[in-house]
C-alpha cells in the first residue's frame, strides 16, 4: 500500500524542463559574425554582375529582384541576431526564433513583388504580414533590453544603445522604401529608383553596424 501511495504521489509531480546552459560563442568569434554579413552582401553583388546579370535586368524590367530578397534573408537576419546579443538576448533559441521571423519578414517582401506582377490594383498582405513577422521580434529584444537595465541597475554602453535605436529606424525605412515603391510617390514611380534607394540602404546598414560594433568592442582603449 506504501508503494503505490508513493507511487501515486511521483505520478503527479509535474514534468520540468530544465535549462542547460553552454557557451556557444565568445567575443573571440563575434569578429567572424560581424564579417559573415558584409560578405554575403558582396557574394550577391557579384552573382548580379556578372553570371545572372541579364536575369537580374529582366527581373528589374518586371519590377521584381528576388535576389535582393534571397541575400537580405541571410544578410539582415544575421544582423538583427548580432544585435539582439548585445541586448541581452543570449538564448540560443531564442536567437533562432528572431532570425527565422526576420528571415520570414524579407521572404514577405519577395512574395509581395511576385503577387503584384500579375495584380491591377495593389495587393498589400504580404507586406503587412512582413510588418507582423519583422516587428515581433524588435518587441522581444526591447523587452530584453529594459528587463537587463532594470535588472542589473547598470546602463549599457553608448554603442549599444546607437545599435538598438539606429537599426529600428533603418529597418522601418527599407519597409518605406517599400510603400513608397508601390504607391508610386514621387521618384518612387520608376521601380529602378527604389532599386537604388535599396542598395544604398543595404550598404549603408551593413557598413555602419560593422563599424559601431568594432568601435564598441574590438577598438583599443
Amino acid at each position: 500500500m506504501a508503494q503505490a501511495s508513493s507511487s501515486a504521489r511521483a505520478s503527479k509531480v509535474p514534468f520540468t524542463v530544465y535549462p542547460d546552459p553552454q557557451i556557444l560563442f565568445t567575443v573571440s568569434y563575434l569578429g567572424v559574425i560581424v564579417a559573415s554579413f558584409p560578405l554575403i552582401s558582396a557574394l550577391a553583388h557579384l552573382i548580379i554582375a556578372f553570371p545572372k546579370k541579364q536575369n537580374y535586368i529582366d527581373n528589374l524590367k518586371k519590377g521584381m529582384n528576388p535576389y535582393r530578397w534571397y541575400e537580405y534573408a541571410f544578410s539582415s537576419s544575421i544582423m538583427i541576431v548580432l544585435i539582439a546579443t548585445f541586448v541581452g538576448v543570449w538564448d540560443f533559441w531564442s536567437l533562432v526564433m528572431i532570425f527565422v521571423l526576420n528571415a520570414m519578414m524579407i521572404m514577405f517582401g519577395y512574395l509581395m513583388e511576385v503577387m503584384n506582377q500579375t495584380t491591377e490594383k495593389t495587393v498589400w498582405s504580404p507586406f503587412i504580414l512582413g510588418c507582423i513577422s519583422g516587428g515581433i521580434p524588435w518587441v522581444v529584444m526591447f523587452a530584453y533590453f529594459v528587463a537587463a537595465i532594470t535588472s542589473t541597475g547598470t546602463n549599457p554602453p553608448a554603442f549599444v544603445y546607437a545599435i538598438f535605436f539606429i537599426y529600428f529606424i533603418v529597418f522601418n525605412i527599407f519597409a518605406l522604401n517599400m510603400v513608397l515603391q508601390y504607391k508610386g510617390v514621387g521618384r518612387w514611380r520608376d521601380y529602378l529608383y527604389g532599386e537604388r534607394v535599396y542598395i544604398i540602404l543595404s550598404f549603408v546598414a551593413k557598413t555602419l553596424l560593422a563599424w559601431l560594433v568594432f568601435i564598441g568592442v574590438f577598438a583599443p582603449f
